[in-house]
């Protein structure tokens, strides 16, 4: 008998090292650009049917094993397993398939120097999306960085927190996925803040700007505006040191890269872009101690669903000291960095000039699966 299970079920069974067979039945150029690590491609449409060559591949993905079957929404897994069932097979379809995987989230708590801190970083698995919830538990308040369009799981992860939402910021205007900032805070009417460098890009959404060196406060836990400007993946990026000792990066500096600039410079200035980032990681960001928490905005994914660095379930993020040692591009000499940059870019992020149109409020996706379509795929905002 054909049984169902959720993308979060799926990851359960992935990350215990449970025996299955993963199929996916989607078309091969959808699987190559993006798919789950250790997964098998059998293309499938339900009007064909299942060749001879098809079982084949089956056979020899399964070898003896339970059989998974994903698609990119569950509809042509379906068929796909009651079809592999007359053969003989255990087959369970993941409801959903690859967009629901999408949004599927790990929930990761920080460790902190203080009771008080609350710091948890929530990660969208198969994008590498991070987003964190910042709270106080003497004051049972919380700040929400960088939220993705799931917003309930903010929610969700502050309520059991024991903690009340009252601001929500971004660290810029996202390009590769549809920026939850401004839904939150006006589901829960409280204020939305972008740097106030945003104004340069044109936001229409209604947001609070936060100045250079600003500081609010969540408890006795202050969040400051390191520095208004840490230019170069974006001209308004802004990061926020969490009582001196966690700095959330955005896109500025990543664990194993740091963030590409032709995003919003385009390809002809992404040189400027460049420059401007590299002043903002040497006379910015590692003028702070070496001991500073590095918690970014993105992990890279690969197109199998793997992280470039750590894995799901685990914090990502890195000590300055630790990066300034061991990432090679923060040793380079600024000319040397500006033509790393710039040269060989990798794949720009999917639908990346819609997905900034949204963010800036200048267009709005038409309904829920448009916005699903838009941000299908890995992010690639890393250099």
């Amino acid at each position: 008998m054909v049984s169902q299970i959720s993308t979060a079920q799926l990851a359960e069974r992935i990350d215990s090292g449970e025996s299955f067979a993963l199929i996916d039945t989607r078309l091969e150029d959808s699987y190559d650009g993006w798919h789950i690590n250790g997964s098998a491609n059998v293309p499938f449409h339900p009007d064909d049917g299942l060749s001879e060559d098809d079982l084949d591949r089956v056979e020899a993905a399964a070898d003896g094993q339970p059989v998974v079957a994903i698609c990119g929404k569950g509809l042509t897994s379906a068929p796909f397993a009651f079809a592999l069932e007359d053969h003989g097979y255990d087959v369970t379809v993941v409801k959903g398939g690859m967009e629901d995987w999408s949004t599927v989230y790990e929930v990761v708590p920080v460790e902190t120097a203080t009771d008080d801190l609350v710091v948890v970083q929530l990660q969208r698995r198969a994008k590498g999306c991070l987003g964190y919830v910042i709270g106080s538990k003497r004051a049972g308040e919380a700040v929400v960085v960088d939220p993705t369009r799931q917003t309930d799981r903010f929610k969700v992860v502050a309520q059991e927190a024991g903690l009340t939402i009252d601001r929500v910021l971004d660290t810029h205007v996202h390009a590769d996925h549809i920026s939850g900032g401004a839904t939150l805070a006006g589901e829960l009417e409280v204020p939305y803040h972008l740097g106030e460098h945003a104004t340069d890009r044109a936001v229409e959404y209604d947001y609070e700007p936060l100045a250079d060196g600003e500081t609010i406060s969540v408890g006795d836990v202050e969040i400051e505006v390191t520095t208004l400007h840490t230019p170069g993946h974006t001209t308004e990026m802004v990061n926020y040191l969490v009582d001196g000792e966690i700095l959330l990066t955005g896109d500025t500096l990543f664990v194993e890269s740091v963030g590409r600039t032709e995003l919003q410079f385009g390809d002809e200035d992404a040189s400027e872009g460049a420059a401007l980032l590299y002043e903002s990681l040497h006379e910015t960001i590692l003028e702070l101690p070496d001991d500073t928490l590095a918690l970014p905005g993105h992990v890279s994914v690969a197109a199998d669903g793997t992280y470039a660095v750590g894995s799901p379930g685990e914090t990502i993020g890195a000590h300055l000291g630790t990066l300034r040692e061991e990432l090679e591009l923060l040793g380079l000499s600024e000319d040397e960095f500006v033509e790393r940059l710039t040269e060989n870019a990798p794949e720009k992020p999917a639908n990346y000039e819609q997905i900034i149109a949204i963010n800036t409020g200048s267009e709005a996706p038409d309904d829920e699966n448009e916005a699903t379509e838009l941000e299908t795929g890995p992010n690639n905002c890393a250099a």
